[in-house]
C-alpha cells in the first residue's frame, strides 16, 4: 500500500530522475529509525545458500545497472538483497547515451533503456567500494558483491579484452565474483563479442589474470567468473555458449540481459516506436528468460551454475527459475514496479 503510493508519485518524474531520487531517499530513510521501519519491518528470516563456492545470505540479488557505481550497497543490503551486482564498470568513466534513455511501459510492467554503460569509471568505483568496506558496521548485513565489467564505447572490439582485464585487475580485491557483460544492446557492436572466438579470448585472458591474482591475494576466497548472455541468441549460439561454459574456466552463466525484441507488448506500437532503440526488460521478458535458462540447464545436464534474471516480478516467477535450474535470482525492473514488498517476498524463498 505504502509503496504503491510512493511509486505513483515517483512515476510522475522522468524515469532516470526518479531512479536517482529513489536511491537518495533510501540512503536517508534507512538511517532514520522510524522511517527505516517502513522499508525493513516486514523482512523475513532468510536461508543462506551456496553458489559457485560462495555463501550468499539468500537467493535474491539486484541486477547490474541499478547501483552502477557501488554507492548504495549498504542500503540495498538493508532492504534484503543477498547480493548486489555493481556496474557495468568500464575502465574510463563515460556519460552514456544521450537523454532521454530510460522509458517506462507501465501497462507491460516493463522498461526500455539505452543507457550505454554510463558509470564513473573503475578508479572511482574502486574508491566507493573501499569506502564501503572501511565503514561496515557490526550489525550490517553482509551481501555478496559482484563486479559486472564491460568495455568503453570508444574501445574497438579488437582491443576489448584490455578493458575487461583492466577492470578485473582493479576490482579483484573488492568484489566477490565477476560478470563479463558482452550482451548489452546499448553499446555499438558489443554483442559481436558473444561470438565464440572473441568471447574465448576475453575468458582466457581473465582466467590467466585470475591465476596471477590468486597468488598475489592468496588470503582471499575464489572469485567466480560468470558470463551474462542475451535473450536474443539463436539455439546454435546458445549451444556455443554452453560448450564454452563447459570447456573454459567460466564458472557459470547469467540468463538473461535485456532484449531488442518488442514482441507481445500491450503498449501501443506507435508509442513503442517513438521510444526507439534500447533493451526491453520486465514482464515481457519472463517467458524467454525462463525458456533460455531451462534450455541451458537441460542441454548441460545441470552442470552449469546459473543465475536467473529477466521478468521476475513474483514469487511464482522466482520459484519457476529455481526449479528450472537457477541457483540464484536477480531483479531490476520487478523492483521498480514491486518495490520493497517484492524484495521481502523473494528474499524469503
Amino acid at each position: 500500500m505504502v509503496y504503491n503510493l510512493v511509486r505513483n508519485i515517483l512515476f510522475v518524474l522522468d524515469p532516470e530522475t526518479a531512479h536517482k531520487f529513489t536511491l537518495n531517499v533510501l540512503h536517508v530513510f534507512l538511517r532514520v529509525p522510524l522511517l527505516k521501519k517502513i522499508f525493513i519491518s516486514k523482512r523475513t528470516e532468510t536461508v543462506e545458500t551456496e553458489f559457485c563456492g560462495l555463501k550468499f545470505p539468500n537467493k535474491l540479488g539486484i541486477a547490474a545497472g541499478f547501483d552502477k557505481n557501488g554507492g548504495h550497497i549498504r542500503d540495498l543490503a538493508l532492504l534484503g538483497f543477498g547480493h548486489i551486482e555493481v556496474g557495468t564498470v568500464t575502465p574510463k568513466g563515460q556519460i552514456g547515451n544521450p537523454k532521454p534513455r530510460l522509458f517506462r511501459l507501465p501497462s507491460d510492467k516493463a522498461l526500455i533503456n539505452r543507457m550505454g554503460f554510463n558509470n564513473d569509471g573503475v578508479d572511482a568505483i574502486v574508491n566507493k567500494l573501499e569506502d564501503y568496506r572501511r565503514n561496515i558496521r557490526t550489525n550490517d548485513p553482509r551481501p555478496v558483491i559482484g563486479g559486472n565489467i564491460g568495455k568503453n564505447k570508444i574501445t574497438p572490439n579488437e582491443e576489448a579484452v584490455n578493458d575487461y582485464t583492466a577492470c578485473y585487475e582493479k576490482l579483484y580485491p573488492l568484489v566477490d565474483y565477476f560478470v563479463i557483460n558482452v550482451s548489452s544492446p546499448n553499446t555499438p557492436n558489443l554483442r559481436a563479442l558473444q561470438d565464440k572466438e572473441p568471447l574465448l579470448n576475453i575468458i582466457n585472458a581473465l582466467s590467466k589474470l585470475r591465476k596471477e591474482k590468486e597468488k598475489e591475494f592468496n588470503e582471499l576466497p575464489y572469485r567466480p567468473l560468470l558470463l551474462k548472455i542475451a535473450p536474443d541468441l539463436t539455439e546454435g549460439q546458445l549451444d556455443d555458449v554452453i560448450e564454452i561454459a563447459m570447456e573454459s574456466d567460466l564458472d557459470g552463466l547469467i540468463a538473461t540481459n535485456t532484449t531488442i525484441s518488442r514482441e507481445g507488448l500491450t503498449t501501443p506500437e506507435e508509442a513503442v516506436s517513438k521510444i526507439g532503440a534500447g533493451g526491453l526488460s520486465g514482464q515481457p521478458l519472463t517467458h524467454r528468460s525462463q525458456e533460455i535458462l531451462q534450455y541451458i540447464n537441460d542441454r548441460s545436464g545441470g552442470t552449469i551454475p546459473l543465475i536467473g534474471v529477466g521478468g521476475i516480478s513474483s514469487a511464482e516467477n522466482a520459484k519457476m527459475r529455481l526449479e528450472a535450474g537457477a541457483g540464484l535470482i536477480q531483479i531490476y525492473t520487478g523492483f521498480i514496479y514491486g518495490g520493497p514488498p517484492l524484495v521481502h517476498e523473494l528474499a524469503a524463498i
